[in-house]
């Protein structure tokens, strides 16, 4: 910068930013890094490189070098990178002995560095200095007996060198200390190499021995912390205890088979069973063992095997067992070995399940039909036992509902797999003093029950049980089962009196009422059937009063008493005015044969539509109006059949508003109405008003043409009838039904209920095309 003549610095000028709003594309500092990485602006060219020409100079570089390595030292100490690097560099100038010091240096610093220990060992074997190399391992594996990377370094380097007892012995040195499986592996490797096998197996065999003592050392230990009272020292000990894995003796065994000894193979997988026995049981141990029995050609023993770890190893833990166990029955099994084997699998999948959800009755009902089909009688009862005894723990029906079904499968297994009627009436009378009958029954309980009674020949039993379900918990469904009961035995006093005491307890039960008058009837008990009738319909309230009375008139009809049957059809028309009970009664009429018949059934016809005339339901009125037109087309005159005819109503289609629950308008929507003349002849104001309207519109229409007509002129009858003879623009003439188009007596029309309400009476009288057409336009007008 330059400076003023004050002595004071210039700042110089930045240019102010005028647009400081963000920029379109923003940069960030991942991208910056990019860049530069990618343009290379922050690679620093290499330093030149130094060429040494004379000893001076080569010497000059030594003591500048080392200089700065002791630097570095003295700066810290504790950086045992710098010491590494100083060795190392002297190590490359051959300066083997100051290299030697300067790791003897960096030992007394920090003699626990593995590092150190490494590069230290590695630089003599590398310079082959053997001895030196076999001093560093020595204290090494002194200092650090744990490390086992020095243990390895050491023992690789004596194989190398030949020296097999001097590795024999390193390896002896290592095995006192007990360390990991994997060493153990490694001397027995080594050992292997050299054919040794008698000391492989005795090294196996320490190896075993070694987790066999430390386990009772530590079992022992736990007992005397145990009556010492120390709980704290306890917990420390279980944490401490050795569980060999199964594979060790797996590979021990594998190794005396791999061998030729069979007997000693066998016998580690004997040992190794006892040893872990059924606290630490691995299905693993016991496959291997039946495999290596299978390639010995002893079925018996792996059948034995396998039978043996199915008992002992919890289900879960036993999948492997499983699929190897079946694999070996499809191999070498007959059929029943298979079976078997498929059955134990499923029987211990629902083992889980059950122990899982006790209340899952499903999963019983299967495990159950599972034991049904191969176990013998007491392991089934065994199985009923433990599935009756989870008993639901809320007194709902609902909850109830499966579980009863397990006292009835138990008991039909009792009766008819085990033909033990006694141990039967145990459960039925087991289940029936479980279940709460103050709060809920189950009536198929009873029924079976008595039913079971009856096949072991013992009525009053039977009657019994039926008379105390009746007492306790009278049910419909418990009172039709026992009148089925005594009827199926022909005890007909009996069924009258459980009948009387089926209708004290239900009299609203129409079906009852029916049964039995039925059963009066059947019996030749005319009056006793009728008087049965005429109590039931006397009823104050009844379920079904339309079955009821239907059954009375046909059990009238029955019996021919046609002039009980009017009666009947006039009181129930006393308590209802049912289009289908008119129909019937007409029906009746028809169909008794006299000589007045037709006219009765007109004259009931006639009656109906009277009475019918104000019915809000207009579908009834004219299904009435259509089975009277029925009947007039089979058995009436002409004259009969145009009268008729004339009482059908016109089907319109109107329009009405519709409002939502708001109150908002919804729009319009179309209906279906029916007019019928009579109603139209007792309304006679609805004409004039519709002539009125026509006239109305046929003014405005005038309008429109100029006045051709005068407005105040009406339109004469001529000209009403006139227009009659023109189509309208949207015809919309549809007979409901064939019958509707063979008289042509309904037709439908479009009306609007926007403009009058009593316009759709007057509009039906109409026809005339060019008072439609007006309409049409005003309402698009509109």
């Amino acid at each position: 910068m330059a400076s003023t003549a004050a002595g004071k610095q210039r700042i110089p000028k930045v240019a102010k930013v005028k647009n400081k709003a963000p920029a379109e594309v923003q940069i960030t500092a991942e991208q910056l890094l990019r860049e530069a990485k990618e343009r290379e602006l922050e690679l620093l060219p290499p330093p030149p490189k130094q060429k040494i020409t004379d000893q001076e100079e080569l010497n000059d570089y030594k003591l500048k070098k080392r200089k700065g390595f002791e630097d570095n030292i003295r700066k810290n100490r504790t950086v045992i990178s710098n010491w590494i690097k100083y060795a190392q560099w002297e190590e490359s100038l051959k300066e083997i002995q100051r290299a030697r010091s300067i790791y003897e240096r960096a030992l007394d610093v920090d003699h626990r560095n593995i590092t150190l220990w490494l590069k230290y060992a590695e630089m003599e074997m590398k310079s082959r200095q053997v001895n030196h190399a076999r001093n560093i391992w020595d204290r090494a594996i002194t200092i650090l007996p744990r490390v086992n990377q020095f243990w390895y370094k050491y023992t690789y380097m004596e194989e190398m060198l030949g020296n097999v007892a001097g590795c024999r012995q390193v390896f002896e040195r290592w095995m006192e200390w007990e360390p990991e499986e994997q060493a153990w592996h490694s001397y027995i490797n080594f050992e292997l190499r050299y054919k040794e096998v008698d000391k492989a197996r005795t090294i196996y065999e320490r190896y075993i021995l070694m987790f066999e003592q430390t386990r009772w050392k530590v079992t022992f230990t736990a007992f005397l912390a145990f009556l010492l009272d120390s709980r704290d020292f306890l917990d420390s000990c279980e944490l401490v205890i050795v569980h060999p894995e199964v594979k060790n003796w797996i590979k021990y065994a594998r190794f005396e088979e791999r061998h030729g000894y069979i007997a000693h193979s066998r016998k580690v997988y004997e040992r190794a069973v006892e040893f872990f026995r059924e606290e630490h049981v691995d299905e693993n141990l016991f496959v291997a063992f039946a495999r290596f029995e299978e390639t010995q050609k002893e079925f018996e023993r792996v059948r034995v095997i396998y039978k043996y770890a199915l008992d002992r190893i919890p289900k879960h833990q036993a999948q492997e067992l499983f699929k190897n166990y079946t694999m070996f029955e499809k191999k070498f099994g007959d059929r029943r070995g298979i079976e078997d084997v498929i059955v134990s699998k499923r029987r211990f999948q629902y083992e889980e399940e059950v122990k899982a959800n006790p209340h899952n009755y499903d999963a019983w009902f299967d495990y159950l039909r599972l034991v049904e089909s191969d176990a013998d009688a007491d392991t089934v009862r065994e199985v009923y036992e433990r599935a009756i005894a989870n008993v639901p723990p809320i007194q709902e029906k609902r909850h109830w509902r499966r579980y009863v079904y397990l006292w009835i499968n138990y008991a039909l297994y009792e009766e008819l797999e085990t033909r033990d009627p006694e141990r039967t009436r145990q459960v039925y009378q087991a289940c029936l003093e479980l279940i709460p009958h103050k709060k809920f029954t189950f009536a198929k309980i009873w029924l079976l029950f008595a039913q079971f009674e009856i096949r072991q020949k013992n009525l009053p039993g039977a009657r019994k049980i039926m008379g105390t379900a009746i007492g306790k918990c009278p049910k419909n469904k418990l009172l039709k089962g026992y009148i089925e009961l005594e009827l199926q035995l022909r005890e007909f006093d009996r069924c009258r009196k459980l009948y009387e005491k089926y209708l004290e307890f239900s009299p609203e039960n129409c079906t009852t009422w029916i049964k039995f008058a039925e059963l009066e009837t059947i019996l030749g008990d005319i009056e006793r059937a009728r008087a049965i009738f005429e109590l039931a319909i006397s009823q104050p309230r009844l379920d079904m009063p339309e079955v009821l009375w239907k059954s009375y008139i046909d059990f009238e009809i029955e019996q021919e008493e046609f002039e009980n049957t009017r009666n009947l059809y006039k009181r129930l028309l006393q308590r209802t005015q049912h289009v289908k009970v008119w129909i019937s009664y007409a029906k009746f009429e028809l169909s008794v044969d006299g000589p007045d018949r037709l006219q009765r059934c007109r004259q009931i016809y006639e009656e109906a539509n009277k009475s019918m005339r104000s019915c809000e339901e207009k579908e009834e009125r004219l299904m009435l109006l259509e089975s009277w037109r029925d009947f007039e087309k089979e058995f009436g005159s002409d004259g009969t059949r145009e009268r008729v005819r004339k009482l059908l109503p016109e089907k319109v289609k109107k329009r009405r508003k519709l409002t939502a629950e708001d109150g908002s308008d919804a729009g319009w929507e179309e209906y279906y109405d029916y007019i019928f003349p009579e109603d139209a002849a007792n309304q006679p104001n609805l004409k004039l008003l519709a002539m009125a309207k026509m006239w109305k519109r046929q003014q405005a229409k005038d309008d429109d043409d100029d006045g051709d007509r005068s407005p105040e002129k009406p339109p004469t009858a001529e000209e009403e009838s006139s227009g009659s003879s023109e189509e309208p623009e949207t015809p919309d003439k549809q007979p409901e039904d064939e019958s509707e188009r063979n008289a042509g007596t309904e037709t439908e029309k479009i009306y609007d209920d926007r403009d009058d309400d009593d316009s759709s009476s007057s509009d039906s009288d109409e026809g005339d095309g060019e008072k439609k057409q007006s309409r049409s336009r005003e309402e698009d007008k509109d």
